[in-house]
């Protein structure tokens, strides 16, 4: 029998964050603390997924996601546009020594090869962005035991994730940090406020709704559960955590640059998605770009180069629109303090 959320301790998911920020330790730690810890495995390999949950389950016996990207097909991009979102990024003085040339296919890893090792691993969980995974994979996850959730923006998209079989839909307002999850990243996208979002699916759909988007404090996850949700996803909470994987220089702009704000752009993946603003995305804005994932790996050089030199203004600095909330702690502290934020403000709502 698949795990079902509502077997949580504590209603909260650790989000998914691919590139680095969940750690073994800091997704064991959540785990242990009555909540659900979860991978971003969207670029990863076999033997990298393999190796965290290999890690995360010598540390915990709690409950695990494994979260994905469905990558869609993108034909070649023209030579004119390579070369003018090139010429874009070479544009940037820090780029200007970088070699850069447009990705070959294939132009996204193989999610059969990268599913491999949660067939093998079996985690509690397993989890999509970005649309529908086949339905023999829904099959397989179904056989194992594995409880499958796929994000939703609107009412269509959690409708069709219901009539796939998925057990649970993650409603990613437009406050969330990081990747859109729209399906079709060319249609106009409802931009709708994650609770306005939970009330939308909650009544519309059977299966349970996780709320994703501007939760900070266990406050906010009491209201989440008020208007429909069976749990919350929180990112951004816990990027400043002691066991985050988040380079220095994210934490620091997290913790001390709280007038910054978010935006979104598509400059550093090709993909909308919201972060805090910086030089490179004040410096991108209006600027040719590749489609995704292709743009992703073409600024892939120099984000690395960002992070060698701890420079924030040319990081992708993925965060949600309350970011300014953050608490550096470590994340076991943080659970324990969400969980009793949240079980005062239930109280408060049952008792007012």
């Amino acid at each position: 029998m698949a795990f079902a959320l509502n077997k949580l301790r504590v209603p909260i998911i650790q989000a998914p964050m691919a590139g680095g920020p969940n750690t073994p330790a800091q997704v064991a730690a959540v785990a242990n603390a009555g909540g659900l810890g979860s991978f971003g495995f969207a670029y990863s390999s076999p033997q990298h997924i393999s190796d965290d949950l290999s890690a995360a389950k010598r540390l915990t016996s709690g409950p695990l996601n494994a979260n994905f990207f469905v990558f869609h097909e993108v034909p070649t991009p023209s030579i004119e546009l390579q070369h003018q979102a090139i010429a874009a990024l070479k544009r940037l003085p820090c780029a200007q020594d970088l070699r850069m040339v447009c990705p070959e296919p294939p132009y996204f890893p193989d999610l059969n090869a990268m599913l491999e090792p949660v067939w093998l691993h079996k985690p509690a969980v397993l989890t999509f962005h970005f649309g529908l995974p086949k339905p023999e994979v829904l099959e397989r996850a179904r056989i194992l035991g594995i409880a499958v959730g796929i994000s939703a923006t609107c009412l269509a998209e959690g409708q069709a994730i219901e009539q796939a079989g998925a057990d649970f839909v993650i409603a990613q307002g437009i406050e969330a940090g990081g990747h859109r999850g729209t399906f079709e990243p060319d249609i106009l996208d409802d931009d709708l406020p994650t609770l306005d979002l939970v009330k939308q699916l909650s009544g519309a759909l059977k299966i349970p709704v996780v709320a994703a988007g501007g939760i900070m404090t266990g406050g906010d996850i009491a209201r989440a559960r008020a208007a429909g949700a069976t749990a919350a996803q929180l990112g951004t909470a816990f990027l400043v955590c002691d066991e985050s994987g988040a380079t220095p220089a994210h934490k620091h702009f997290l913790l001390t640059k709280p007038t910054r704000g978010t935006i979104f752009t598509h400059a550093f993946s090709g993909r909308r998605a919201q972060g805090l603003r910086n030089e490179f995305i004040d410096a991108m804005q209006g600027q040719p770009h590749l489609p995704f994932p292709l743009q992703n790996t073409l600024t892939g050089p120099l984000r690395k180069i960002a992070v060698q030199h701890n420079d924030g203004e040319h990081q992708s600095l993925w965060a949600g629109r309350a970011y300014a909330q953050a608490r550096p702690m470590s994340t076991q502290r943080l659970m324990e303090l969400l969980e009793q934020e949240y079980l005062q403000s239930s109280a408060v709502r049952e008792n007012p």
